[in-house]
């Protein structure tokens, strides 16, 4: 924000961690879909497409976001998880599809559970579903070929990539 601002700025949430605010909201009655819906970056999507942000790069990586996402909602298991995202990798690779060679993004599926969101670990996600969402992404979202599962814990990485 800037330091000078021609309005005085309010934000009597801003001390309080992502459980804290859910409790808040339960406590004024708002419904269970906006109370569990998983942190969003203040950047926005692009701190998720890593190396070069361009307009493709960011619709790849919404495409393949919204099948993760989508997938975690039909098949129960988005409020078993803290956050989930998919952030495009700054590296291509070698697949195959149909006869012809292919040299494409990689994907990497993202989800954790945690309280606070100051320590977190990966989603023990069955590796079925996982398969099926990498399938969906790469058949789906032209400019994917690869799709992996990060099980990094917090600490040591962060839960976004960047």
């Amino acid at each position: 924000m800037p330091d000078l601002l021609p309005f005085e700025l309010l934000e009597p949430l801003r001390t309080l961690f992502k459980d804290e605010v859910r409790e808040l909201g339960r406590a004024l009655g708002l419904p269970a879909t906006i109370l569990g819906r998983h942190p969003f970056p203040g950047p926005g999507l692009a701190i998720r497409v890593l190396g070069e942000v361009t307009k493709e790069r960011v619709e790849v990586a919404r495409k393949a976001d919204a099948i993760f996402i989508g997938a975690l909602r039909d098949e129960g298991h988005y409020d078993q998880v803290w956050q989930a995202f998919v952030a495009l990798l700054p590296i291509k690779t070698v697949g195959v599809m149909g006869d012809a060679r292919t040299y494409e993004n990689v994907a990497a599926l993202r989800a954790v559970s945690s309280v606070d969101g100051m320590t977190a670990s990966r989603s023990a996600l069955p590796l079925e579903f996982l398969g099926r969402v990498a399938d969906r992404i790469i058949n789906e979202v032209k400019g994917i070929n690869r799709v992996v599962y990060d099980i990094t814990n917090k600490p040591p990485g962060t839960i976004e990539w960047e």
